[in-house]
């Protein structure tokens, strides 16, 4: 059966979502018409998923749809952004009724638990590539941004990290897990949840933030050096999961923890005098962040990693590059 672009936006697209009020006009025309909340600022974000770099083609369509939306919420979070709008552009190399079907389902699942609309995009036909820009708005003035850190700040992370990392090797066969802890953490890389409260809750509290998509080291790296700044980080303290702690060494389980991407936890700064209020403001919450080093001055970007208070080397590879020498498949 020939089924043209548009039919494939009606059919799987355009009349499964909701559509929220600030939503005047969406697909169907040239563009869209949309009517941010007074007083507020626009909040852009733009990701890419390609076969072959990012997922392969055993990652099931559903997965697909939900990470593409859930990994730009993750950066509307770390900002302390409120998700409102989306737009998909679709590559396709033919057309799968059964993937579009279960791809659309896990795109659509997602954009309405955290309340987004789909308002248009584009649909071409070659090499398989998802891409979605998601918009969200925030208060005037109230953006939690990457260069905010002082030193003396806190470095809280929001959940266990290095869990995406083991699930990726488990799916390619280079480690072998129980099968309580590989369904974790292949959930856990497939799909990921963003902490779209919790970015809302550190307005006014955190003072510098970013989502972990490439790795610990490599996105506090960028933190550091957008803020000028160094920082020392306890590995003691650093949240790793029982599926790590019980599956491999505590070098590797590090290791994973510092390098993996696709975790999609925060990382943030708190000052010394707003520990309190964060505490305040999540003592009703499931979410327990973990407080793993300090900000210092120093080189910026540079950390000093401390394990049993002994220095611990720091890792070559800080994590996942996409034009760096060798890398696996990146999920």
């Amino acid at each position: 059966m020939s089924v043209d672009e548009f039919s494939l936006i009606d059919e799987y697209f355009a009349h499964r979502q909701h559509s929220r009020r600030d939503v005047e006009l969406g697909i169907g025309d040239d563009g869209a018409i949309l009517t941010p909340a007074a007083q507020h600022q626009l909040v852009v974000a733009t990701d890419t998923l390609v076969e072959g770099v990012h997922f392969d083609r055993t990652t099931p369509p559903r997965a697909l749809g939900h990470k593409v939306v859930a990994v730009n919420l993750s950066d509307l979070a770390a900002m302390g952004a409120e998700p409102c709008w989306l737009s998909l552009a679709l590559t396709l190399p033919q057309i799968d009724h059964d993937w579009l079907t279960d791809f659309s389902s896990g795109f659509h699942e997602v954009s309405r638990y955290y309340g987004c609309t789909l308002v248009g995009g584009d649909t071409t036909k070659g090499p398989l590539t998802i891409t979605v820009t998601a918009h969200g708005q925030l208060p005037n003035g109230r953006a939690i941004t990457r260069h905010g850190a002082k030193a003396g700040d806190w470095i809280y992370l929001s959940g266990n990290v290095g869990d995406a990392g083991l699930g990726l090797a488990a799916t390619q066969g280079r480690v072998q897990l129980p099968a309580a802890h590989l369904q974790r953490v292949v959930e856990k890389l497939h799909y990921p949840h963003p902490r779209v409260a919790l970015g809302q809750s550190l307005r006014g509290i955190a003072s510098a933030a970013i989502d972990i998509s490439d790795g610990l080291l490599a996105d506090l790296g960028h933190l550091l050096q957008r803020s000028q700044l160094a920082a020392r980080i306890d590995l003691n303290e650093l949240p790793l999961s029982l599926a790590l702690t019980e599956t491999v060494d505590t070098d590797t389980a590090l290791r994973y923890g510092l390098t993996s991407g696709d975790d999609y936890e925060l990382c943030f700064t708190v000052p010394e005098e707003r520990r309190g209020m964060l505490d305040t403001a999540l003592a009703h919450t499931a979410v327990k962040p973990i407080c793993i080093g300090q900000v210092i001055g120093g080189r910026p970007g540079s950390m000093q990693l401390s394990l049993d208070g002994q220095a611990w080397q720091m890792p070559e590879q800080r994590g996942f590059n996409h034009f760096g020498d060798d890398h696996a498949v990146s999920e």
